[in-house]
């Protein structure tokens, strides 16, 4: 396949020659003369496996964009989106924070327009792939980049997960091929060019979750190497501790620890383990000395969410309907967690008694342990009795039992789990689901 690069630059080139490597005949274009004399001297100025010894024979060109254009039946964007300085971690977090530089990426991408715009792209009688792998936060595709191109441009969004130095081999053996995309066409012929290249699972999503996913697989690696570091310094400061037995053990632990457990939205954690635990180190950090307190954040951050969800109660059960005084409040769910009675530690409890503190009168039903409230609804009434007054339902533990609940006719049902199914006659939020956007 001929394939043309915009951008051939430290995460351009070693791509570039990763496709080649795997017999497509590839082009690039891009205005810098330090790239220029890398491909005419083929003396690589950085460091970056594998990635020499491909320069030695490559046959890479640096063409005009017209020409990337014309050769090629997919475009890669692999343009960087950088900070400043003070932004690359390189010295103390500034004050005002900022998001992505997105001058060099609207730049190229304005100069790949000019040469794919209808006109231009009706005269060769045929659509353009243009695949954008940099890194953007949620909304810049749709907001920067979406209003440059023609109709006959069809965009995927494939941000990679690579690293610098090892370009080549991320690019040619990805954990997963992760595609935002609108249209089905592009993204049919885009993974059938990347099966030409390896054998990954692919990830279909809209453009918006593709970002997220880019930016968020980045700082969970940050969250367990912070994690981890911590853990170092707490040893360093109490006799007999290794911080290599103590993470050597954790990483036996690929049921619950090294796995994909615990990474759903929902409620806080729970039991008799882990807040008890959390509150523990949480003190030691403190008689330690110790520089920052992460556990002190894990168990704020847990509080913290709760008052967001008293918000979003209060903002739900306030701005439905014209209700006055507002709908009464009901958390389905007393357990830590689901299909069990144990409320040691319960994230529900804790929902309920933050309600308590700004005054609301909230009731509480869990199938575990209650027998007498499955007959009676809000005031006595019968669940049965289609005249039982709306109100708001909090999904506070995620048992199966609450997916048939007979909820009252009018009521809002708020699930942090996502699992409830829509309901004739109640609306149903999912909890961590944005609105569409047409």
């Amino acid at each position: 396949m001929n394939v043309g690069f915009i951008g051939l630059g430290k995460l351009g080139l070693p791509c570039a020659l990763a496709v080649e490597s795997r017999g497509h005949k590839v082009v690039g274009y891009d205005p810098s003369e330090q790239v220029k004399d890398i491909i005419d001297t083929k003396k690589l100025q950085y460091e970056e496996i594998w990635a020499q010894d491909h320069l030695d024979k490559s046959k890479i060109e640096i063409k005009s964009v017209e020409e990337v254009v014309k050769h090629s039946e997919i475009i890669f964007v692999p343009i960087q989106t950088p900070h400043g300085d003070e932004f690359e971690g390189v010295t103390r977090i500034p004050k005002d924070r900022a998001d992505f530089d997105y001058t060099f990426l609207k730049s190229g991408v304005g100069d790949l327009s000019k040469e794919t715009g209808d006109e231009a792209l009706e005269k060769q009688g045929k659509d353009k792939i243009v695949i954008i792998i940099s890194t953007v936060l949620p909304g810049t595709i749709r907001r920067e980049i979406i209003p440059l191109l023609g109709k006959h441009t069809k965009l995927c969004y494939n941000p990679f997960f690579i690293a610098m130095g090892t370009t080549m081999r991320d690019f040619l053996s990805p954990e997963i091929v992760l595609f935002g995309v609108e249209d089905d066409w592009a993204a049919k012929k885009a993974k059938k060019f990347y099966k030409t290249l390896h054998h990954s699972p692919f990830y279909d999503t809209t453009i918006e979750n593709a970002e997220l996913i880019k930016v968020t697989y980045n700082t969970f690696i940050s969250t367990k190497i912070a994690f981890v570091n911590t853990v170092m310094e707490m040893c360093h400061n109490l006799p007999n501790t290794n911080v290599d037995d103590v993470t050597n053990a954790l990483k036996m632990c690929d049921d619950r620890i090294i796995s994909y457990k615990y990474l759903s939205g929902g409620m806080g954690d729970g039991g008799g383990c882990h807040p008890r635990d959390n509150i523990a180190l949480s003190w030691l950090s403190d008689n330690l000395g110790a520089s920052y307190n992460w556990f002190d954040s894990i168990m704020k951050q847990r509080e913290v969410q709760t008052d967001w969800f008293c918000d979003l109660i209060e903002q739900t059960s306030f701005k439905h309907k014209g209700c006055i005084d507002g709908y009464p409040i009901k958390i389905l769910g007393k357990s830590f967690k689901p299909e069990t009675n144990i409320t040691t530690g319960s994230p529900s409890i804790l929902l309920k008694n933050l309600l308590e503190e700004r005054g609301h009168s909230v009731q509480m039903w869990d199938p575990y342990i209650d027998d007498s409230e499955i007959k009676i609804g809000w005031r006595g009434q019968r669940l049965g009795d289609h005249s039982i007054e709306p109100m708001i339902y909090f999904i506070g533990t995620k048992h199966p039992d609450f997916t048939t609940y007979p909820y009252n006719q009018g009521s809002i049902i708020l699930d942090p789990w996502r699992y409830i199914p829509e309901q004739d006659s109640c609306e149903v939020i999912h909890i961590g689901v944005g609105k569409t956007i047409e």
